[in-house]
């Protein structure tokens, strides 16, 4: 099992340092839903990966920005909705 966490863990960390590699290098945009699906998806991953290991302040820290993410995809799809 412990292998497993690991892996969900290192694929997270994957995913969040990539989109911020693309944001960083200009190749999506910071609110593009690309974007925020990336962070989104890498810290679940993370969460879980935090929560299984007792990490508590990184899994708060992963939750913090799963909300985050979330609302600007709630506001980007508010926003095309009153086009």
């Amino acid at each position: 099992m412990d292998w497993s966490i690991d892996a969900i863990g290192w694929c997270g960390a994957v995913l969040v340092l990539l989109a911020y590699a693309l944001v960083s290098l200009r190749k999506v945009e910071g609110d593009s839903v690309f974007y925020q699906m990336l962070n989104l998806s890498g810290a679940a991953l993370l969460v879980a990966n935090t929560v299984y290991l007792g990490a508590y302040p990184s899994a708060f820290v992963n939750v913090i920005w799963i909300t985050i993410g979330g609302y600007a995809l709630y506001l980007r799809r508010r926003q095309t909705s009153q086009i």
